[in-house]
């Protein structure tokens, strides 16, 4: 009894000293490159009241696309997010890395086995050397219970939990980022859908003014005022406009079946109605933080991984330390089934193995090297994917900023066209003007036209980027 509690009392001091080795994680600096004298600039270009982001995706970031006010886009976008089955396959990673996690914490707690075994063995008569006994030959019966234990003394089984706990949480970001790609895609694709909705009804309101052209010119003709070719040029217009119209069909088409693929069903069942109406982007909030950008689950991804690499480097140096474990063994044994349950047939052994490799042709070293580099590949992917945040949401408030500025020009210029053109017919009614005068006037407005309305839909598309690059929200 004095050995087992000597034993006891050495493995509950083993147990309270027991350490952790690897570097301690700390979240790594968005630094992007040594050679800055100085850290990069903590704003935007294009609003300067911004600071260094820091991962916070837990915070909520809401139904987004609600701010467009588009009762067709919230039905969609809520689809997306059921059935949507690139974000079920994200799901289901998520699932099994939580799973991953149990796995690990497993390791935590001995390992029990247990079993019935009959064997048929003889033994020789010499078994014991300088002794002479009887050998004979038997069935033996046992019913054995195993266990084994091995003392985290130096954290390995922590840093892996650790690890893997890190790679759960990436996972979900990853989960998350995904969800808003998808949501952001669609919407991408709705307003693209309703910038062609917009085209169709001018090139519509286009063919109706070009046919009320085409009757005027061969009225003229017929009167002998104007040529065949004016009628001729008025008829290749309105011809060429129709074709055009017929043209967006089939980019409406696709966009249709993209958002029908995007919310988790085949082509044939989604039908858009078309909808025209003039849209317009939300105001962006003065002063936009960077604050934002704490909540891109990409970045939050990103910095999980990295605290994942971190314990890799712990659970890769612990190798280099002595492992212990403690064997444990039980049961019974007899030579009849019957006997196995009886008192004397018991037996039980402990003991404790402590192992130390010594010798392994440098493999400990350059595994730990090997998580070290891989470390270090993550950070650097954590401050890449920081750098294209910033970058995504300067791109997208530029886009916003140059596009509002160029869509009061073309209104502008729409304006100029429109009494450019009205003056030129009033010229052509008279004689003054030839007919191809006012098939450049009709493109001039036409081509503005359109033009403004290819800038609407691409403020709308910036607006939906830039949502994304702030995570999936505006305001706090």
């Amino acid at each position: 009894m004095s050995l087992t509690r000597c034993f006891i009392l050495l493995l509950s001091g083993l147990l309270l000293t027991a350490c952790r080795v690897g570097p301690k994680y700390r979240t790594p600096s968005t630094a992007m490159t040594p050679v800055y004298k100085e850290p990069p600039p903590d704003y935007f270009k294009e609003a300067s009241v911004f600071k260094e982001a820091v991962p916070q995706d837990a915070l909520l970031r809401g139904e987004w696309w609600t701010i467009f006010a588009d009762p067709c886009l919230n039905e969609l976008a809520q689809q997306v997010r059921v059935s949507n089955q690139t974000i079920a396959a994200a799901e289901a990673q998520y699932r099994a890395a939580r799973a991953a996690i149990g796995v690990a914490r497993a390791d935590l707690f001995p390992t029990v086995t247990g079993g019935v075994t009959a064997v048929d063995a003889r033994s020789p008569s010499n078994r014991v050397v300088g002794q002479s006994g009887v050998g004979g030959s038997g069935t033996f019966f046992q019913m054995p219970f195993l266990t084994s234990y091995e003392i985290d003394l130096w954290g390995r089984v922590r840093n892996n939990i650790s690890a893997n706990r890190d790679l759960a949480e990436a996972s979900a970001a990853d989960l998350e980022s995904i969800r808003l790609s998808m949501v952001a895609e669609l919407a991408a694709d709705y307003f693209q859908l309703r910038g062609l909705d917009l085209q169709e009804e001018l090139l519509r309101a286009s063919v109706v003014s070009y046919e009320q052209a085409l009757e005027l010119t061969t009225n003229r003709y017929n009167q002998g005022i104007a040529s065949g070719v004016d009628v001729a040029q008025a008829q290749t217009q309105l011809e060429t406009t129709r074709a055009q119209l017929i043209d967006l069909g089939v980019a409406r088409a696709q966009f249709e079946h993209a958002i029908a693929m995007l919310t988790g069903r085949p082509p044939a069942e989604l039908t858009i109605a078309e909808v025209t109406y003039v849209f317009e982007p939300p105001a962006i909030p003065v002063g936009l933080p960077s604050e934002l950008l704490q909540r891109r689950p990409d970045i939050a991804a990103s910095e999980r991984r990295v605290a994942a690499a971190n314990a890799d480097i712990g659970v890769a140096k612990a190798a280099y330390f002595p492992s212990i474990t403690l064997n444990a063994a039980g049961g019974t044994e007899g030579s009849q089934i019957a006997n196995l349950l009886q008192w004397p047939s018991r037996f039980w052994s402990i003991g404790a193995t402590l192992a130390e490799t010594i010798f392994d042709g440098g493999r400990r070293k350059s595994t730990v090297e090997g998580t070290e580099a891989n470390y270090d590949l993550t950070v650097a992917n954590y401050r890449q994917t920081v750098l294209t945040a910033f970058q995504q949401v300067e791109d997208n408030l530029a886009a916003l900023r140059i596009l509002a500025q160029e869509q009061t020009q073309r209104n502008l210029a729409i304006s100029a066209a429109q009494r450019s053109l009205d003056l030129t017919v009033n010229r052509y009614r008279g004689g003054i003007a030839s007919y191809i005068d006012v098939i450049v006037a009709q493109n001039a407005l036409l081509e503005n036209q359109r033009t403004e309305i290819i800038v609407r839909t691409t403020r709308m598309t910036s607006s939906v980027l830039l949502i994304k690059a702030l995570g999936g929200v505006w305001v706090k």
